[in-house]
């Protein structure tokens, strides 16, 4: 029996899930499968795998054909790494706890690489978000500067207004005053 390593459909409508089977060659992308070996969720930044990495390993050394997407995640996951270096152990190029070390420093590489990723992904959001503030800032502060250009205008005019209101009541008052003294 053909054994292929490949990727089961899941999720709803445009937000695909994947489980990583084992299934016959001849079986449906999600029809009947072997074992299911871990899950693959490509919507996070960077996707989400959940591996059994003993079971992959040991299904890829015993013939197994992944799909070209599952190979790519499998080399990510380093059981390619790990399936060459045992291949290394058994020829006698070195010892199981040499092998073991090189992969624990790959792993330990990558994972420094993948906080550094994210370290610079954080900064570029915290970058952005100040660079909106001071944009929302400068906004704030133009419309301040209008509303209070308003209401100097407005009390401006109601001052003139005022005054206007008064001029015309000090003649009549004036006349008011006049007219009761010439009688």
């Amino acid at each position: 029996m053909a054994t292929k390593i490949r990727l089961q459909r899941g999720g709803r409508k445009s937000y695909a899930f994947y489980r990583i089977v084992i299934a016959d060659a001849r079986a449906p992308r999600d029809g009947r499968f072997t074992e299911k070996i871990g899950t693959y969720n490509p919507n996070t930044n960077p996707a989400t795998v959940d591996l059994n990495f003993e079971r992959a390993l040991y299904w890829v050394e015993n013939g197994a054909q992944p799909t070209d997407t599952v190979r790519n995640i499998l080399s990510r996951e380093g059981v390619y790494l790990m399936k060459h270096l045992k291949g290394g152990v058994k020829k006698g190029a070195f010892d199981e706890a040499a092998a073991q070390k090189k992969f624990d420093a790959w792993k330990a590489d990558k994972q420094k690489g993948l906080e550094k990723v994210a370290a610079e992904e954080a900064k570029a959001k915290q970058d952005a978000a100040a660079k909106e503030l001071a944009q929302e800032k400068k906004l704030n502060e133009e419309i301040a500067k209008k509303v209070a250009e308003k209401k100097a205008a407005e009390a401006a005019a109601k001052a003139e207004a005022e005054a206007a209101a008064a001029a015309a009541e000090a003649p009549a008052e004036e006349a008011a005053a006049e007219a009761p003294a010439a009688e």
